[in-house]
């Protein structure tokens, strides 16, 4: 007999039968307001599924509430999750339609969702089983009455609020108590410890009776369940099987206890990009997201019990490759010695790319004070910044992981901070470059089998250590830096293997030692970083050929003009190179400063010079790139051995 979670999978998937992804089913997306009628497209099927829409004003503070909107209910209709009032209908300008790829807005300026010069975020569920589902109902308080669902699933964590009246929200959540969970509630717009269901005001919120795959019970409490009122109620789960081979969990909800201590981890068996956090104690309501500076270093929280603004650098506690660690700054709010704490995480975006589009941009720097400088059409999760005129700090490289940090490609020196270098946008990143400069973008999103960013501490004790990270195949090369300290940029590529080190910030031929990587090669899951490779704070950057997507892999020189097939149908738009069995510098081409018949500028990531314009070393080729016989040693000796890395 098929299991439930199989069962699920395939009730996941589209008409055609293809599994759906945590892409198909949740979106972060940030916007400006602009008072003007705009489509946000996040990708997600409201029109077609149904779902919720939850948005929040994240610059002003003491006016603008949380406000859901949700496809049961309708357009126009919002609730506050940091209120108990009724539903709001006066606002004929805030969310307009549910659309087959997002929501639109109207001319809201007053409101909370399109006011013109302010930064917004939104976080869309859309419905899927499993995951999450959407019931409107009529109470009629009497104590025992149920409510049919059609998650698929026992929902793990239920919200639910009396719309026609104000009253408070209601949460159940499966692990507010071991052995009685439904004997307990909490209030979505309080920062109240949990509460005994049996309420001081006559009822109990679920009848002492958990949810099962097809209902949820309520007592006669009026916040769920006042007699002739209108309730809605999000049900939410986490036994969504989905992915590449429908074997990957997107959403985890559970519990953790604090222990106060500092580098302490919260295991949800995957990376999450979203997380709500609730103590029980007499404190607010958590939400992070890794759009909104979800980082190592400095975390943007929103607190859906409050209409404030979003603050910056209160909780550390930056997500990693299975769940979250606090650091030394994590403190009392979310890892007090002994206090409970409840969440619902879901999991970063796991889609394999189908083209190099997808995942892969190039741009020359706008001088532009709005966001994003540098245009990419997606999410940006690492990129190079590098000024085309040279100089010292003409390279810098950054990712969303560590926020406005970043490092020079040509320097050994720790991370710098750079305020224009902000990843606030899902179409780019960067912030008011320099008008005097040239600089242009390489910019790159973490995707299933072409790219993954790793941040890491090493122990310190100088010891080989296995990094897990979320590639989900062998890593072909990986450049990996200390953040906090002085070190060279190693680079491992399959090309000279694991008993040689790559140095991205010298012209050098490749080292020999175990202090690279232990002697030891990377794994779909793991990387064993050597004992330089574990002295702090690191950031790693792992790639892998994905067929019509990109290529790591090595060519011979030949002296003369000869083709290097990537398996490409339309020619490589990002190439970088390195000579490994002698000295040679890294050089990088890309397709909008030109891989033409003519001259090709080229940049070199181990100096801080000014691009080269004057020379045609390299043609196009469908299948990947040429090599031409005019090129020097460091790219095309007779006999001599490269490696390399492109992007279609």
């Amino acid at each position: 007999m098929p299991s439930t979670k199989k069962l699920l999978t395939a009730a996941a998937g589209s008409a055609g039968g293809d599994n759906l992804f945590v892409e198909d089913v949740f979106s972060t997306y940030l916007y400006e307001g602009n008072s003007t009628a705009r489509s946000i497209n996040n990708g997600l099927d409201l029109s077609g599924e149904g779902g919720l829409v939850w948005i929040k004003n994240r610059t002003s503070s003491g006016s603008d509430d949380h406000v859901l909107y949700d496809t049961e209910r309708g357009v126009n209709k919002y609730l506050s999750s940091n209120s108990t009032a009724a539903e709001n209908s006066g606002n004929t300008q805030g969310l307009m339609t549910f659309n087959n790829n997002g929501f639109s807005l109207g001319t809201d300026n007053y409101w909370n969702v399109n006011r013109t010069g302010t930064d917004i975020a939104s976080w869309t569920f859309r419905k899927a089983a499993g995951f999450c589902d959407i019931v409107t109902y009529t109470g009629n308080g009497t104590a025992g009455r149920t409510v049919a669902h059609s998650l698929g699933s026992v929902p793990k964590m239920i919200l639910v609020k009396n719309i026609t009246t104000g009253r408070s929200w209601n949460v159940y959540h499966a692990n507010l108590d071991s052995s009685n969970p439904a004997g307990y509630a909490l209030k979505l717009n309080s920062n109240d410890v949990r509460q005994i269901a049996t309420q001081a005001e006559g009822g109990n919120s679920w009848n002492s009776t958990a949810p099962t795959s097809s209902v949820f019970t309520l007592g006669n409490y009026n916040e769920t369940n006042e007699n002739a009122q209108t309730f809605v109620a999000y049900l939410f789960g986490d036994d969504a099987i989905f992915g590449e081979d429908g074997d990957e969990q997107i959403c985890k909800v559970g519990s953790y206890t604090g222990n106060g201590t500092v580098g302490r981890t919260v295991d949800f068996g995957f990376e999450p990009q979203w997380v709500l956090i609730k103590p029980n104690a007499n404190d607010d309501w958590y939400l992070f997201d890794t759009m909104r500076e979800w980082t190592t270093d400095i975390s943007e929280r929103l607190r859906p019990n409050t209409s404030d603004e979003a603050g910056r650098g209160f909780y550390y506690i930056p997500p990693n490759a299975t769940g979250m660690t606090f650091n030394a700054s994590s403190g009392g709010a979310l890892n007090a010695n002994g206090t409970e704490y409840i969440y619902m995480a879901i999991r970063r975006p796991m889609k394999v790319p189908e083209a190099g589009t997808e995942v892969f941009a190039v741009d020359t720097d706008s001088a532009s004070s709005t966001i994003p400088t540098w245009d990419s059409g997606f999410p940006v999760d690492m990129a190079f910044a590098f000024d085309t005129l040279g100089g010292g700090g003409a390279q810098k490289n950054s990712a969303r992981l560590i926020d406005i940090k970043y490092l020079v490609t040509s320097s050994t020196a720790a991370e710098a901070s750079d305020g224009s270098l902000v990843w606030d946008s899902n179409e780019g990143w960067g912030k008011d470059y320099d008008t005097n400069r040239v600089y242009i973008s390489w910019m790159f999103k973490r995707a299933s089998q072409f790219m993954d960013v790793v941040a890491y501490t090493g122990d310190g004790t100088g010891q080989a250590t296995a990094i897990t990270h979320n590639l989900t195949v062998t890593p072909e090369m990986m450049i990996v830096k200390q953040r906090n300290g002085t070190s060279e940029w190693y680079v491992y590529h399959s090309a000279t293997g694991n008993t040689k080190g790559n140095y991205l910030n010298y012209n050098f031929a490749p080292d020999t030692g175990i202090q690279f990587w232990n002697n030891t090669s990377p794994t779909a899951t793991q990387f064993t970083a050597g004992s330089s490779l574990v002295g702090g704070t690191m950031i790693a950057y792992l790639f892998a050929t994905l067929e019509g997507v990109s290529k790591v892999g090595s060519y011979s020189g030949t002296g003369g003009t000869h083709t290097v097939n990537c398996g490409f149908s339309n020619g490589a738009r990002f190439i970088l190179i390195k000579r490994t069995d002698a000295s040679g510098d890294w050089y990088v081409w890309d397709s909008v400063r030109g891989i033409t018949s003519g001259n090709d500028p080229y940049l070199l990531l181990n100096t801080t010079a000014a691009e080269v314009t004057n020379t045609d070393y390299i043609y196009p080729h469908n299948s990947g790139f040429q090599m031409r016989s005019n090129a020097p040693a460091a790219l095309n000796a007779s006999g001599g051995t490269y490696l390399f890395l492109a992007i279609a």
